[in-house]
């Protein structure tokens, strides 16, 4: 029997841990996997039990990238009918928080794959890259634009005309990482953060990444406005009423997401 390509476990209250499963090709993305994993993803989104996403590829490994057996004989039609877009399109759509876990390499797609997420905790081994020209190709998933809006373009663009790999620390002081543990507590503090967020309300959650996702590329004016709506409209839910209410009586807040 096949091992499965994405392993999701629960951990404590809410948490939902996707492991990419392919340990002996590095985690590479082939087609398959990032199906599966598209379609866990829209599982978890409607899913009233999950709360906030961890994303790891174990101890060892991140994701090294695409699986570049997928490129030998792909033409630009093949390339084009996939739309993997689709793929990518539901992490991006995810409501849920989402938790990056990185030890080891973090790759052309794996770097990507990592960028999707709000949160990246890095273990001390992690590298982050998107060698792609060193196939005499270049990023298609978000490494000329994700990388260039978290890092800004000169860094950015040094990292994708060279191919060249960066460190955690590296990638910390570049603000392309949340934060850097030991490698040994990287899933454990992707975890605790998680497990945090799980007591939030989820609305609010929902609310503070959608409208920091859509703002990022508005002009500050709207972008501001966004951001004043949906703050309005979170005083119309039953989370906001119980979070105040939690608060001035001194008690754990039970959020019902509405």
């Amino acid at each position: 029997m096949e091992e499965p390509l994405i392993i999701c476990e629960k951990k404590g209250e809410g948490v939902s841990v996707v492991r990419l499963n392919r340990p002996k090709v590095r985690n590479a993305l082939n087609s398959e996997l990032r199906q599966q994993m598209a379609d866990l993803f829209i599982q978890l989104n409607d899913d009233s039990q999950t709360k906030a996403i961890v994303l790891t590829g174990g101890d060892k490994v991140f994701a090294a990238g695409a699986d570049i057996n997928d490129f030998l004989t792909t033409s630009t039609v093949d390339m084009y009918l996939r739309h993997s877009e689709r793929y990518w399109n539901a992490i991006t759509n995810c409501r849920k928080p989402i938790i990056a876990a990185v030890n080891g390499y973090a790759l052309g797609g794996g770097c990507e794959l990592a960028m999707h997420a709000d949160i990246i905790i890095a273990g001390k081994s992690a590298k982050f890259g998107q060698p792609e020209i060193k196939i005499g190709l270049m990023p298609g998933a978000g490494g000329t634009q994700r990388l260039f809006r978290a890092i800004g373009k000169h860094k950015a663009m040094k990292m994708v005309l060279t191919g060249d790999m960066i460190s955690a620390d590296e990638a910390d002081t570049m603000g392309l990482v949340s934060e850097v543990v030991e490698d040994e507590a990287t899933i454990t503090r992707a975890i605790e953060i998680a497990e945090q967020l799980s007591h939030y309300s989820p609305i609010a959650l929902a609310q503070i990444k959608e409208v920091a996702n859509l703002g990022v590329d508005m002009p500050l004016e709207g972008a501001l406005a966004l951001e004043r709506k949906a703050f309005q409209i979170l005083f119309n839910t039953h989370d906001q009423k119980e979070g105040a209410k939690a608060f001035l009586e001194k008690r754990p807040a039970e959020y019902k997401g509405h």
